[in-house]
């Protein structure tokens, strides 16, 4: 159940026994269904998810109702709405699963205990939060400038499960295309 998360932890830092059991305890097992909503729109966020199986998707919607996906954790990726879970206000967005998952949740106290009492669980969430900003600024800077043919290549090089994994409609609200321009895309690669 925790091999995953075991491999990411020691990728990471030098854990021995002791303390991987330590960290395992604060977490609990969740199985979801496919589209099950982890997180509403305007609920304040008290957990951060490992994703063992599947994928999740952080999303908001438009007054229009249009989807646009932020963020998307496929396995051995933690996931949460951030700024909630950080200032306990209530998320501006959606936290889903997109497939039938199996994920790993700690409560933010039990998160924060960590971060105190391990320093190793507290140098993984700064890689996290680093790695994620970096993946997020690239995205930004590169697809201002980027058509939609571009966008695909650029999700095909550095994010190509995506594709095959989530649906066009999700992936083009990730991408800021329409599904049919990416259907089109797909179909000329």
């Amino acid at each position: 159940m925790y091999t995953t998360l075991k491999r990411f932890l020691e990728s990471k830092a030098d854990f021995n026994s002791q303390e991987l059991d330590e960290v395992y305890a604060h977490f609990r097992v969740i199985k979801t269904k496919r589209n099950q909503i982890l997180l509403n729109y305007d609920q304040v966020s008290r957990h951060y998810y490992f994703v063992n199986k599947g994928c999740v998707r952080l999303f908001t919607t438009t007054k229009e109702g249009t989807e646009i996906t932020r963020y998307f954790a496929f396995e051995g990726n933690f996931v949460t709405a951030l700024p909630s879970f950080i200032d306990q206000q209530p998320a501006e967005e959606f936290l889903q699963t997109i497939e039938k998952s199996e994920l790993l949740c700690i409560s933010r106290s039990d998160f924060y205990k960590l971060m105190t009492t391990l320093p190793q669980f507290a140098k993984i969430y700064t890689e996290i939060l680093e790695l994620g900003f970096i993946v997020a600024q690239k995205r930004i800077y590169g697809f201002q400038g980027f058509d939609a043919l571009q966008k695909v290549k650029w999700i095909i090089q550095n994010q190509p499960q995506l594709l095959v994994r989530v649906s066009n409609k999700i992936a083009a609200s990730y991408l800021g295309i329409s599904p049919s321009t990416l259907s089109r895309i797909k179909s000329k690669l």
